[in-house]
């Protein structure tokens, strides 16, 4: 198998080029002070929770509620997530507490 070197320069120039296109264009649209439209100003406000409800839905929709451990490890850690954020109001502690706790629970409590 051959590497090609070119291709692959290619790949990350382009990639690298929309991404940081992608990444620019708000400032485009929006610098120099502008008032932001009401609309771009309601979605910054209610997308952020929108997007995380949705990826809590998407990691617990394969929970088998009738089969062992009926969920326990991911209905925990969302709990842990909860309290951590209520409590400390730091959304990255509260994200790696939950996660933490999950690993934990499914490599030593709900092992398969």
């Amino acid at each position: 198998m051959t590497i090609n070197f070119g291709y692959s320069f290619v790949t990350i120039i382009v990639v690298s080029s929309v991404t940081g296109l992608v990444r620019a264009i708000p400032y485009l649209f929006f610098g120099r002070k502008k008032e932001l439209p009401t609309t771009v100003r309601y979605l910054g406000s209610v997308l952020p929770a929108s997007i995380m409800i949705i990826l809590v839905v998407y990691c617990v929709r394969n929970i088998k509620l009738s089969v062992f451990p009926f969920g326990l490890a991911e209905l925990l850690s969302i709990a842990i997530v909860i309290v951590a954020q209520v409590i400390k109001k730091n959304t990255f502690l509260s994200i790696f507490l939950g996660t933490a706790f999950y690993m934990i629970l499914i490599r030593t409590v709900f092992m398969k």
